[in-house]
C-alpha cells in the first residue's frame, strides 16, 4: 500500500542575539570552529563541531547544564567579557519528549499538519498502518549551488516488500521557510496526489509504482526535488535525514559547485535517545564532493553539515 517518509533538508534558523552575537565574534577571532572546540575543551568542557555551528547559525540554543559552561569558556575563548553571552540567552524551553525532538532538530512541524495532508492524499492512516515496505537502500545526491544554496536533490531508493499487493510510496518533504520544490525525472514510477502546506512547509505525494509488487520482491524509485532559483533557498550549511527504523545502508552525497571555498566538512549521527553524537571529518573528492555511509542504522538523524 503506502509508507511515509521525512526528508529534512535544513533546520530553518531564526536569528537571536545570542546566535548573532556569537557568529560575530567567531568572525572577528578568526578561529576555526574545530580550534574554538580544541580550546573549549581544554577547558575542561566537553562540545562538539556541530553545536558550535548550530548555536552560532541560531538553529539551536544552549539549554543543558553542560551547554550552559561550554558557553562560560566561549566567552574566554573569544575575548569576550564575562555572561556577554550568557546575557542574551532566552529563558530554557520546557524539556518533554515534544520540545526535546524539535530541540534535537528532527521533527519541526505539528503532527496534526502532517495528518491533515495525508488525509488529502488519501492515506489518513499511514501514521499508525503496519509498515508493508521495509526501505533497505537508500541514496541521496544533494547538489549546492554557489552562495551554498541547496539547488536539488536526487533520492535513489530500494524497497522490499512484507505483504503483497503494495503499489505506492508516501513522500514527506520538510522544506521548511522555503517554497515547495518540483518533483520530477521519476524513474519506476509517477507522481500520484500532491499536497502542500506552505504556512508549515510541508509537502505530501505519492509516488505511484509501475506495477503492484508481492511479498519478498524488492523495487526501486528515483525522483528529484528542484528549488526555485536562483537564489536557491539557504540550506544552513546542513542535510541529515531522520530515520524511524533501521536501514541496512544509506549514502548521501553532497556536490558543490563552489568546492575551493569550503573550508571543513564533517558527517553527524544521532541516535535516538543518545546523548553524545558521533562526528567524522570528511574531505572533498576530485568532482567536489563528499560522501557519507551509514550501515545497519537507525532510529537516529544522520547528516552531513559543513563551513
Amino acid at each position: 500500500m503506502f509508507r511515509w517518509e521525512l526528508v529534512a533538508t535544513s533546520e530553518r534558523a531564526v536569528p537571536s542575539p545570542f546566535a548573532t552575537a556569537l557568529r560575530s565574534a567567531i568572525a572577528r577571532s578568526g578561529l576555526s570552529l574545530d580550534r574554538i572546540q580544541a580550546r573549549v575543551q581544554a577547558g575542561g568542557v566537553p562540545v562538539s563541531v556541530t553545536a558550535l555551528s548550530y548555536w552560532q547559525s541560531g538553529k539551536r540554543q544552549p539549554e543543558r547544564r553542560s551547554s550552559i559552561s561550554a558557553v562560560r569558556v566561549l566567552e574566554d575563548v573569544l575575548g569576550l567579557r564575562r555572561g556577554e553571552l550568557l546575557s542574551l540567552l532566552p529563558p530554557p524551553r520546557p524539556r518533554g519528549l515534544p520540545s526535546r525532538r524539535q530541540a534535537d532538530g528532527v521533527v519541526k512541524f505539528p503532527m496534526e499538519a502532517l495528518r491533515t495532508l495525508l488525509e488529502r492524499v488519501g492515506a489518513p492512516h499511514a501514521l499508525e498502518q503496519q509498515h508493508r515496505l521495509n526501505l533497505v537502500n537508500l541514496h541521496d545526491r544533494c547538489e549546492i549551488a554557489a552562495g551554498g544554496r541547496q539547488r536539488s536533490l536526487t533520492t535513489r531508493s530500494v524497497f522490499q516488500a512484507t505483504a503483497d499487493r503494495q503499489d505506492r510510496w508516501i513522500l514527506v518533504y520538510d522544506h521548511g521557510g522555503a517554497p515547495a520544490p518540483a518533483l520530477h525525472q521519476l524513474r519506476n514510477c509517477r507522481s500520484g496526489r500532491l499536497e502542500v502546506d506552505p504556512d508549515h512547509g510541508l509537502t505530501v505525494a505519492e509516488l505511484l509504482f509501475d506495477r503492484p509488487i508481492d511479498r519478498g520482491e524488492t523495487y526501486l524509485i528515483e525522483y528529484t526535488l528542484t528549488n526555485s532559483g536562483p537564489p536557491y533557498p539557504d540550506c544552513e550549511n546542513t542535510y541529515y535525514r531522520e530515520f524511524r527504523r533501521p536501514i541496512r545502508e544509506y549514502l548521501l552525497e553532497i556536490r558543490f559547485d563552489e568546492a575551493e571555498s569550503l573550508r571543513e566538512c564533517w558527517q553527524y549521527a544521532r541516535r535516538m535517545q543518545a546523548e553524545t553524537e558521533e562526528r567524522r571529518r570528511l574531505h572533498l573528492d576530485t568532482a567536489g564532493g563528499v560522501h557519507a555511509v551509514a550501515l545497519d542504522y537507525g532510529p537516529g538523524v544522520f547528516g552531513i553539515s559543513w563551513e
